[in-house]
């Protein structure tokens, strides 16, 4: 029972940090399971961490740990190369918030189109919820860098879903697939 108190702080890191961590480890990772793993082992190693060491800073060391833990876990699997990818099962939900999850998928969409750096400091900002500070910290980005890059991502999910119409029915595809189907075409009349 002695133990209590000095352990308390990592039962209110885990209750406070475990699902942010585990979104961006499957984020990092595409597989829930090796997720759930690198947290694991993110957790095991704050066990060990003197709690005057982590101090004020527990959410960016809890980030930078997972991160390095998922990126090396990464690049075992890929060194190990299986064919067979785990995929995130998808719900579909047609209840009153439809049109609100239909939005933030097309954000997500476009999240996706983006370089990599950006959708990682998108990621820590609004799903981990951490400062610009934290993220230079867990990224080794300098904190203006981490800044330009949140503007550029947030002005590219912006611009495209501003150009794009987002009621129901709608074809991201479509507009696409015009823009290809005009290309060919002026390219047919210029042949």
């Amino acid at each position: 029972m002695s133990r209590l108190p000095d352990t308390q702080w990592v039962v209110d890191a885990l209750d406070r940090h475990e699902r942010p961590l585990i979104r961006y480890a499957t984020w990092l990772l595409s597989d829930v399971e090796m997720a759930r793993d690198v947290v694991q082992e993110t957790f095991l190693r704050l066990c060990r961490e003197d709690p005057a060491r982590v101090g004020g800073h527990l959410a960016a060391w809890l980030f930078t740990v997972c991160r390095n833990l998922a990126l090396d876990a990464r690049e075992k699997a890929s060194r190990s190369a299986s064919l067979e990818h785990a995929e995130v099962p998808v719900v579909y939900d047609l209840d009153a918030q439809h049109d609100a999850r239909q939005a933030l998928g097309r954000v997500l969409d476009v999240l996706e189109t983006l370089p990599r750096n950006q959708r990682e400091v998108v990621y820590l900002k609004f799903q981990g919820g951490l400062s610009y500070k934290e993220i230079a910290a867990i990224t080794a980005l300098s904190t203006s860098n981490v800044g330009f890059l949140l503007h550029k991502a947030v002005r590219a999910i912006r611009s495209h879903l501003g150009e794009h119409p987002t009621g129901a029915g709608y074809d991201a595809n479509q507009s696409e697939r015009s823009e290809v189907d005009g290309v060919r075409s002026r390219r047919a009349r210029q042949g």
